[in-house]
């Protein structure tokens, strides 16, 4: 049986299969909701339901609180409607007129950076493009079926392939590849572009960028793209990591600093003992924010890398710095660990 879902404040209406979730039909639908992970690992997509009863599906606890859910919030690429619903969230536009296209990609190079960090560059096949926004990611299609997603590094403007920035997490069936046996014009597959992770046009508000470790990689999209539209917006990053070594394309952010008059840059090193050169700010990255920007009533805040460093930023900025809730974008970089370790379970409301 088919389920209507009718989407507040638009109006906008879809429906959607017994076995599909609210997230799967909406973008059939082309109506276009926020998103991450869709896995019920980031929280992304949390709507509130106003109306009818869905089927909570499996999820993360810290996705979905139990307070969360109480007061009638759902996670849309879990949930599936068991009757006709009512939800309200906020749709974005722009983003259904982006074809999500599957395409083989050739490695053209991987350099490493740092010990844990590989950057590949991907050529694209002839008279082929991949349209996106800044922001978003690409999932690779693997041989067993499974899928791994990596940000976009580069920029929508810049012509020719794609970059990605990987970490190495030992064990892991892809990235064990990527930085063991892994050569040039190696052939892989890829679908996207996904997510909902973009810099809204639409505002003026000076923008606070929290990065944690390859987090870096969709910040430098966003920025080398707001930078080519000669966007006149306060832009202030904050990269957070252990070491220095850690901070593996550091020069980019110096080279900003000097050619941007909108733009500064504040490395934060979570594990300075070792570096004997270090003065710059040591400690959590979101605190360094908060030291900076006691009030954020006024700013937006995008931040992406390690669910820890996105979840106590979203908490605290909100709690302690007066950030409105819908101010707050994320790229939550969830792991198959992340995505395993479920602790939400079903449920009907």
């Amino acid at each position: 049986m088919n389920h209507n879902v009718e989407v507040l404040p638009s109006q906008k209406q879809f429906e959607c299969e017994a076995d599909d979730t609210i997230l799967s039909a909406a973008l059939r639908a082309n109506v276009i909701l926020p998103y991450g992970c869709k896995d019920g690992a980031c929280g992304s997509c949390k709507a509130e339901l106003l109306e009818g009863q869905v089927d909570y599906g499996t999820y993360q606890a810290r996705a979905l609180s139990e307070e969360e859910r109480v007061r009638g919030k759902v996670l849309t690429c879990c949930a599936k409607p068991l009757s006709a619903i009512k939800l309200k969230v906020r749709e974005l536009s722009g983003l259904g007129d982006i074809p999500i296209k599957k395409m083989p990609c050739r490695l053209q190079s991987i350099e490493k950076p740092a010990a844990d960090v590989a950057v590949l560059k991907l050529q694209l096949p002839a008279n082929e493009v991949l349209q996106f926004n800044a922001g978003q990611y690409i999932e690779f299609m693997l041989r067993d079926g499974s899928r791994r997603s990596y940000s976009l590094a580069n920029a929508p403007y810049q012509e020719g392939g794609i970059e990605l920035h990987i970490r190495h997490m030992p064990g892991g069936l892809f990235t064990d590849h990527v930085f063991t046996t892994m050569k040039e014009r190696e052939i892989l597959r890829f679908e996207g572009p996904f997510g909902t992770f973009f810099l809204r046009d639409d505002s003026t508000k000076p923008v606070i960028l929290l990065a944690s470790g390859t987090g870096f990689a969709p910040i430098k999209s966003l920025l080398e793209q707001a930078f080519f539209k000669n966007s006149t917006r306060e832009f202030v990053l904050y990269w957070g990591a252990r070491t220095k070594a850690d901070l593996y394309r550091m020069e980019l952010p110096l080279q900003w600093t000097q050619a941007h008059s909108n733009f500064r840059f504040v490395p934060v090193l979570s594990d300075a003992t070792s570096e004997c050169a270090w003065s710059g700010r040591t400690g959590f990255v979101h605190q360094a924010v908060m030291a900076d920007f006691p009030d954020l009533s006024r700013h937006q805040v995008y931040a992406c890398g390690a669910p820890i460093v996105v979840e106590s930023a979203q908490r605290d900025f909100s709690a302690q710095c007066g950030l409105p809730a819908d101010e707050f974008f994320a790229d939550s970089f969830t792991s198959l660990a992340d995505t395993s370790a479920v602790a939400g379970q079903g449920g009907i409301a």
